[in-house]
């Protein structure tokens, strides 16, 4: 998996490429970590190049969102493909979290 960031208009956007799984969720979760410590607090996932996500990729995002909610930020995922759109629905993270059809979408909901 290639992770992609980009920071816009004090929004961190996280483009994710490939498959997120057991094998690189760490790397993952350790970037979006080191950002929130560094007092990020608008973050945006897209995630229109991923092409799969596994119960260990979801749990990063999961502990993301708990970490901003208590500080009070915001994350939204953008461009979900289908099947990765039935991965969310079927986990109950469709409730979680704001999913946005575009980027610029997700962008506007995180401002």
């Amino acid at each position: 998996m290639d992770i992609a960031e980009v920071k816009q208009n004090g929004i961190v956007i996280l483009g994710l490429k490939g498959r997120l799984d057991a094998s690189n969720a760490g790397t993952l979760e350790s970037k979006v970590l080191a950002l929130i410590d560094a007092g990020e607090r608008r973050f945006v996932v897209d995630c229109a190049q991923l092409d799969y996500i596994s119960s260990a990729g979801l749990r990063v995002l999961l502990m993301a969102v708990k970490r901003l909610n208590a500080n009070g930020g915001k994350i939204a995922i953008a461009a979900l493909q289908d099947q990765i759109k039935e991965v969310f629905d079927i986990a109950g993270f469709s409730s979680i979290f704001q999913i946005c059809g575009t980027q610029a979408e997700a962008v506007a909901t995180v401002q």
